[in-house]
Order: structure tokens, then sequence, then C-alpha cells
């Protein structure tokens, strides 16, 4: 897929590593090595540092006339190569290739596109009262990737940051790291600046605490767990630097008694599986009505028997496998955890799914009775896990879903839209979907309390990679 991976992108060049050390990448659907990828060191972030602060002194005052056709150029290798770009996301983290093709792939390419929109109308500059308000770019940015979402994150990071006039290093996950070098092949050929975008492979505990820590970086945008979160935003107390989290998410989906019942519990539990259930802001808890829990239940199970697991390339799988070894074990401890703690096992359960004896495949597994209390209506999952909750009276549920650490995103359906909006408005997360509305990448992704600060997508995300600055008496 890629010729590059046992090198880093760095300067505007593919250079060796100053380390040796590599790590197999594992297909999840076959528990076997596809690729080998080299792992940085601390003196591979200084070089990419390095490069970006001096990119940052020519780049950081680019025209926005020069962004718009970087990016144009970027989208133009883009499109090109996203059938590449999907194979290498099915194959490493396991997604359907047709989910790779439609959401994955095509996710990095709509925010490349968005950020090309909005950077041809933003407003930079503006006159407030007689002083004239400018927007900079803020600087040397650390982008912190995850798995799940490969080039999503990557290309809704790197689009804000260009847009901007950032220069940037990328550390992608080393779990699905392909992806990310076949987008650092898209970037030099679309003839980015050397020192703009630099790329170095390795782990959190060496190359993301040295991007976090490193006093030449200006910002950190991560996206990943809060327990990881909470580790870059130490290591990156010491120099005053900004730090923009994207974290974990319990997000509640209340299916309120005026809604179309059966349409919205089956829209939730297949949102809930969807991607393996590997995605922060799935709807991972169902709340209906008490009178209804039993009939919620039947529909629910009715969709989980429908849900077609197996590989990831085989036309018609809906479910493929979790990333990793470490991840299936969390996952099925927690199936066994909800077992143990009483909640009602309505389908699926612990163990692979029947004739699939290799391969992270999870059972589409759903609770029912659930207490908040519970662990599984506690903690974030990440996987094709669901939990229904039943509710007595609309303040219950809301009390119900706002009962949680994380305020990522929520969900409503209601027959009536404005009663809809009324309970949206109640919930205390920075995102809610209301009667099964997808996302918009225009607007703000990012969430309250533990889920994180800061937004991503659209122009929210391009600001927050901006810096203001005043000008007193510009304009006197």
């Amino acid at each position: 897929m890629t010729d590059h991976s046992l090198q880093f992108y760095i300067d505007g060049a593919w250079r060796a590593p100053h380390g040796t050390t590599r790590v197999d990448v594992i297909d999840p659907s076959t528990e076997q090595p596809f690729a080998s990828i080299a792992m940085g060191s601390a003196q591979d972030v200084d070089d990419a540092v390095a490069a970006a602060r001096r990119a940052f002194a020519s780049f950081g005052m680019s025209t926005r006339e020069e962004r718009v056709a970087l990016l144009e150029r970027v989208i133009a290798v883009y499109e090109r190569r996203q059938g590449e770009l999907a194979e290498a996301i099915s194959r490493e983290m396991g997604a359907p290739l047709a989910l790779a093709r439609q959401a994955h792939a095509a996710a990095g390419l709509a925010h490349l596109r968005e950020a090309l929109s909005v950077l041809r109308e933003h407003a930079f500059d503006e006159v407030v009262n007689k002083t004239r308000v400018v927007r900079e770019p803020v600087g040397v940015c650390a982008l912190i990737t995850p798995w799940n979402w490969p080039m999503n994150q990557v290309g809704c990071k790197v689009a804000a940051a260009l847009a901007a006039g950032c220069t940037m290093v990328l550390k992608p996950s080393e779990m699905s790291p392909i992806s990310a070098l076949i987008f650092a092949e898209i970037l030099d050929e679309a003839g980015v600046p050397p020192g703009v975008f630099n790329l170095v492979n390795g782990d959190g505990a060496v190359v993301g605490t040295r991007m976090a820590s490193h006093p030449d970086v200006d910002m950190v945008s991560f996206t990943g767990s809060t327990r990881a979160g909470v580790l870059v935003a130490k290591a990156a107390a010491d120099s005053v630097k900004r730090v923009h989290q994207e974290l974990g998410g319990k997000s509640p989906n209340i299916i309120l008694g005026d809604a179309d019942f059966k349409r919205a519990v089956t829209h939730g539990v297949r949102a809930c599986f969807n991607n393996s259930g590997q995605s922060c802001n799935a709807p991972t808890r169902l709340l209906v009505p008490k009178d209804r829990h039993a009939e919620a239940v039947a529909i629910a199970r009715e969709v989980a028997a429908q849900v077609v697991v197996g590989d990831p390339r085989t036309e018609g799988t809906v479910l493929g496998p979790v990333i990793s070894a470490a991840q299936f074990a969390k996952i099925q401890g927690l199936i066994q955890q909800g077992i143990d703690e009483s909640a009602e096992l309505v389908a699926g359960g612990t163990g692979r799914p029947e004739g699939l004896g290799t391969g992270y495949y999870v059972k589409p597994t759903i609770f029912a009775g659930v207490r908040n209390e519970m662990t599984i209506a506690r903690e974030e999952v990440f996987g094709p896990v669901l939990a229904i909750l039943p509710y007595t009276d609309e303040d219950d549920a809301v009390a119900i879903a706002n009962d949680t650490v994380y305020g990522l995103s929520s969900y409503v359906s209601s027959g009536d839209l404005d009663h809809a909006r009324r309970v949206a408005r109640r919930l205390r997360a920075g995102m809610v979907h209301i009667n099964g509305a997808g996302v918009d990448r225009a607007a703000a992704f990012g969430g309250y309390k533990q889920s994180g600060n800061g937004r991503e997508w659209g122009r929210f995300g391009i600001e927050d990679f901006l810096e203001i600055k005043s000008m007193f008496g510009h304009e006197a």
C-alpha cells in the first residue's frame, strides 16, 4: 500500500528514523501482521518540530489565496487515491470495506472540502469599535489521532491547521498508521511546502509525550481516550500551550413517547453498532419509557439478529472485528460484568460469534433493564454493546442522560420537532442528533465535561487553530 512504512515524513522528505524499533500492524480480521512501521524517538520529534518551526516563519504569513490553492491541490490528489485509503483503513482497523469507502475515506475528503469552503470566505480581520481584531495562526501544532476513525480525525485536524496557516507534526495511532502514511504521500504530491506537514509514527509514551511537552509546540490537538487526554494535558501544562481535546463519550439516546417508536429504536441500535461500536459519539445508552421497555427490547433483539458479522472484505458484512486483542478482552470483560450485575442479556454475550474462530469479532450485544449506576451504563465500552434503560417520565430521562462524566453527543427522537428541541436544550452535551439526523461537517464537533474541550469541523475547527490579536487605535 505504501513504500514508506519504515520512514517518517519530515521537512518535505521521507527520512529513516533515528532508532531501529519496529512494530507490526495487525489485521484484526486475521490476527496476523500485514505491515510493519518504524517507531519514533524523542529525537525524531525534535527534528519534526524544528522543521515545522522553520516553516512557520513563511507559511504563517501565507495569503488566503495561497492556502486555497494548496487545499485545492490536496483535494485533487486525495480524490485520486481515495480508494487506496479505504483499502488501507479496512485492513488496519477492520472496518467493512463498504463502510471504509462510504464513511471513513469519504470523511477525510469531506473535511478538506469544508475547510476549503470556509477558508474562501472566513473573516480573519474585523473592526470592533475603533480596534482592528485580527486572527492569526497559533503556530506549530502537535496533532495526535486515534485508530477508530483514522482519516476522519487526520483530515479534520490537518485541513483546519492548513487553512489557518499553521505548521504541524502528526502522530497517528500505531494501530492504524498505514492510511496516515498514504495521506502524507498525498500532501507531498500536492506540494505542501517543506516543514508545513510532518509525520512521525510512534507510541503515546515516547512520541506523544514528547510532542505534548515540547517547548516549541504551540498547540496540541488530541483525540483519544479521556485517560490519555489527561496525560497529554499534564505533559503540555509546563509550557502553557493550548490543548484541544476530543475524548470519550457515553451518549444517551432518548426515545420520547411520541416518537415513531420502531423507527427510532431500530435506528438507535444500528447507530450503536456502526463501526463495531468504536465511535466516541455512539448512542450506547438507549433510554425508553418504562411502559414501553418490553416493546423496545423486542425491536432491538430483532435488529441485532439481522446484523451480519464477518470478514470486512466480504460483501454484505455490517460488523467487522474490533481493533485489537486488548480491546477484544476489555469488551468481553465488560459484557461479563453486565451479566454479573444482573442486567438482562437480550442478544449476544461473551465469546466470538458462531463460525468466527479467528479475528477480534464481538457478538452484537444488548442489555435491557439497565440501571444507570451499572458499569455498562457508565464506562465507555467501545464495542458493539448497547444498554437499554427505562425511564419514568421526561424529567427522569433528562436526569439519567446527564448523569455521566461525559458530554460528547446525545440523541433525541420525538414526533414533535419542537418537543425534541426543548429536550435537546436540557442535555449537557456538545451535540444532539434530533430524530436520527446525521452529522453536519460545517457544524461544531466536540463535547462538555470529560469529553474534552475545543471544537473541530468547519469554521469552528479552523478558529481553534487561530490566535486573536487586538490592534488598538488602528482604525482611530
